[in-house]
């Protein structure tokens, strides 16, 4: 019995609104310390030719990057621009923006030049084939990606192996960040996680609920830790102990 039931008929809520008022694409946009990429960023998402709306969280920055976002938000028409007063993880940004989301599928983007938006239609291709309902980017498939650190590489690799094998799934690249839902189904999954082991947790969800997820090749473009990079060993930890956590829950549904 499936952990997480989704409801199939679910897909068709809105379909009699008209498909130029209901965003494609949403993309949820996580930002905390960084003033130095995040204008750059967003202008590369909003340059992508899709019909999209953004919802923008400041989780508590503390570098000016919330002064920022404040000055330049109403140049921006699609975008929606969320604030915490400090700092509660990645994962708490998504859920604070989950209940803005009106598109009609969701990807979360990283406020850093790591990940690029031009991938999205390449992201987008598996879903609108109806084929799939869950996509995810991988940085081990994409030829033009660059590695990050061998400790980051090998994590990753490692985080991948330890999800196929307690879901039967055949990921190469679980902790990705760009991860594609249809909205229905990411808010069905009712994610509780604050920080990265967001990641984790709607994955094992996914995978619980009998759901495939395919992965498609992303570029990517790797930074250092001293140049701003947030994650750390201990969220491996974290993310090993929630993947373990899912798998030997007892079976539990969603109305």
């Amino acid at each position: 019995m499936p952990l997480y039931k989704y409801d199939r008929t679910s897909r068709q809520a809105g379909d009699e609104t008209s498909e130029n008022t209901v965003p494609l694409l949403t993309v949820i946009m996580p930002v905390y310390n960084e003033r130095g990429t995040v204008l750059e960023i967003i202008a590369r998402v909003r340059s992508i030719g899709l019909n999209k709306q953004i919802i923008i969280v400041d989780d508590g920055s503390t570098d000016g990057s919330g002064s920022i976002l404040q000055e330049h938000v109403s140049d921006w028409p699609e975008a929606t621009l969320l604030s915490h007063p400090r700092n509660l993880g990645k994962g708490a940004a998504i859920r604070t923006a989950l209940p803005r989301v009106s598109g009609r599928f969701t990807i979360i983007q990283d406020a850093d030049l790591e990940y690029d938006p031009a991938d999205y239609s390449r992201l987008l291709a598996p879903l609108l084939e109806g084929c799939h309902r869950v996509v995810y980017g991988s940085r081990v498939l994409g030829p033009d990606s660059v590695s990050s650190s061998t400790l980051f590489y090998l994590g990753g690799r490692f985080i991948s192996l330890v999800t196929n094998l307690l879901y039967g799934s055949n990921l190469t690249d679980e902790p990705t960040c760009y991860k594609v839902f249809e909205t229905a189904l990411l808010k069905n999954l009712q994610p509780a996680a604050s920080g990265f082991d967001f990641c984790a947790e709607v994955t094992a969800k996914t995978l619980r609920a009998g759901l495939k997820i395919r992965e498609v090749p992303i570029r990517y473009h790797p930074r250092k830790p001293g140049q701003g990079k947030k994650l750390k060993m201990r969220d491996g930890w974290i993310a090993l102990w929630v993947l373990l956590k899912y798998r030997f829950l007892p079976p539990l549904g969603l109305d």
